[in-house]
């Protein structure tokens, strides 16, 4: 697996209007909305793109459903690592499982461009992605 850097770096927010609050308002950070709930931006150096993540869409995004399934550690954070193309994300992932790590999903291509596999451990999700927005 060839890292290439690292792409996002999200809080994953039970309460969003409270962290937005935090991250905009008190630590002053240029985030901007979609509209759903997810905040960002790509102007802080030395990160390609920090976000707020709602749980409820990390959840939706990871399972299938609002609700953070019970029994698994609820995440605090989400961090990925982008590889050179889409086509390596796929083996990136099978490396992981080979390691003895559980994957939340393969890689598959999300509805705004990236693809990612994802995995849980530590209260964390880590993600090996491709997101060209995020390549020059």
């Amino acid at each position: 697996m060839n890292i290439e850097f690292l792409a996002t770096v999200a809080v994953i927010a039970p309460d969003p209007t409270s962290s937005r609050s935090l991250y905009i308002h008190a630590l002053g950070l240029p985030l901007h909305g979609e509209g759903d709930g997810y905040y960002h931006s790509e102007q802080l150096t030395g990160c390609k793109s920090f976000g707020i993540w709602p749980l409820s869409q990390a959840a939706q995004t990871c399972f299938g459903t609002d609700q953070w399934p019970a029994g698994r550690l609820v995440p605090q954070v989400s961090i990925e690592f982008d590889v050179a193309n889409a086509a390596a994300v796929g083996p990136a992932a099978r490396e992981l499982e080979q390691a003895g790590y559980e994957l939340l999903h393969p890689a598959r291509e999300e509805p705004w461009g990236q693809t990612v596999a994802r995995l849980a451990p530590e209260g964390a999700i880590i993600g090996i992605s491709y997101a060209p927005v995020l390549h020059d």
